[in-house]
């Protein structure tokens, strides 16, 4: 990793803009010269802490899946619901979110954040029964919501512009960090401390983090200025929606982000655990060993695409392209394996191929930041990071649907012929969301 140079006073001044298609307009003209160095790296940290907690946070029910069937007496698709509602709230806060960000600054949407999961966690663990669980799972993903998009648009402030591809993959990488804790440490924790304590001491930690982001964080550099609007004020939400949906490099980005997303994040979020052993017969160590490749897997690929993508943006569609490729042939490979029993290390390959789903996914983010001006940059990113919790969201149902559907009469679990079938449903959000990109590519050249 290359060292910065120590933090230097930012220049007042601000260049005239750009075009907003200009990939290199919209970090230059709202925050110029940032500094990067240790200060940036300082801030980044602190909100990335909310990050990671909030990955957990999102990942904790992905471990507890069997064990909330068992607490709430609930079946394949009454399961999918807790995770569904917590993607959709998730999907359908980050256009407000996005605005949030805009208007009062990431470190606020951070602290809100923050306050809103430990106290659905909190309530998440004393639950007994199916609706107030759900509830709680509902307030979840809100604050889980307003995590990610906060913890660019810092980058932005603190980072200069050609490194904000490669902090942004960090930033996931850091989120996979979370995602480890919860397939290695929580899913002992669940089984030897028990559900209300594992879950409790999870909203416990969000305290703490409330408290260090509350004293310790700066959502700018000393001396920065903010962004200007080019309208000469702040636009009305409307108008700053429909500005920042009519760039095709949005919806490009939305696109990509649908379509590389989904497979890992219904395979992590749900039904990779129950898949693995009663699909597979694996142990639940074997599978939590297969679960936790899947992050290691993600976090080299996430330093792998940040150094690419931070030498040259022309790699975005190829690298993308890739990624859908390997995971479609793998899945296909997999789920057409004779009686549904793919052998160890096709599996392997699988989880190691999917590893690349989410780095691969912040390219559409990519796209975004790139494509729209500072004064909605957040607007933007939060409509482009919609697309793959949609996707998820779509995935998780319909394999929860199709499972019930193919279940054996009176059997309170499925079978790897059940697994097999209901999994081919990932191949139609896969091929749309492809068509969609090779369309809003063309779009975007012709832009």
């Amino acid at each position: 990793m290359s060292v910065d140079p120590a933090p230097t006073a930012p220049s007042l001044s601000v260049p005239a803009p750009r075009p907003a298609t200009d990939p290199r307009a919209a970090p230059r003209s709202a925050f110029p010269h940032p500094p990067g160095g240790r200060a940036a790296w300082f801030a980044w940290s602190v909100g990335v802490s909310v990050y990671v907690l909030a990955v957990v946070h999102r990942t904790s029910l992905g471990v507890a899946g069997l064990d909330a069937a068992a607490r709430f007496g609930i079946g394949a698709s009454v399961l999918s619901t807790f995770s569904i509602l917590q993607v959709l709230v998730y999907a359908g806060m980050q256009i407000p979110v996005g605005l949030l960000v805009d208007r009062i600054g990431p470190r606020r949407v951070l602290l809100l954040g923050v306050a809103l999961m430990s106290a659905g966690q909190l309530a998440f663990a004393f639950s007994t029964a199916f609706g107030p669980a759900l509830a709680s799972r509902a307030v979840i993903g809100c604050g889980d919501a307003m995590t990610f998009i906060s913890v660019l648009r810092l980058a932005i402030r603190w980072f200069p512009a050609a490194r904000n591809p490669f902090v942004a993959q960090l930033t996931g990488l850091a989120g996979m960090g979370g995602n480890l804790f919860t397939t290695v440490v929580l899913a002992q924790a669940l089984h030897t401390a028990g559900w209300r304590t594992t879950f409790g001491a999870i909203a416990v930690t969000g305290v703490l983090v409330f408290v260090a982001v509350l004293a310790l964080l700066r959502e700018a550099p000393p001396g920065a200025s903010a962004p200007v609007p080019r309208e000469g004020g702040r636009l009305p939400v409307g108008r700053l929606i429909r500005a920042a949906w009519s760039e095709p490099g949005t919806r490009l980005g939305l696109w990509v982000h649908f379509t590389t997303a989904f497979p890992a994040n219904a395979f992590g979020l749900l039904w990779g655990l129950p898949y693995l052993v009663e699909g597979q017969g694996m142990s639940r160590a074997g599978a939590g060993g297969l679960l936790s490749l899947l992050v290691l897997s993600s976090m080299a690929f996430g330093l792998l695409f940040g150094r690419l993508l931070s030498r040259s943006a022309a790699l975005r569609l190829p690298v993308t392209f890739t990624v859908l490729g390997a995971t479609a042939l793998c899945w296909t490979v997999t789920l057409a394996w004779p009686h549904g029993h793919p052998p160890l290390w096709l599996l392997v390959v699988l989880v190691l191929v999917m590893g690349s789903n989410g780095p691969a996914s912040l390219i559409g983010l990519d796209y975004a930041r790139a494509h729209n001006p500072p004064e909605r940059m957040g607007t933007a990113s939060g409509i482009a990071n919609m697309g793959g919790f949609i996707g998820s969201m779509i995935t998780l149902l319909g394999i929860g649907v199709l499972l019930d559907a193919l279940a054996d009469p009176g059997s309170d679990s499925y079978g790897a012929h059940a697994y097999q079938l209901a999994f081919c449903f990932q191949l139609v959000p896969l091929l749309l969301g492809t068509a969609m990109i090779l369309r809003l590519r063309r779009k975007l050249a012709a832009a």
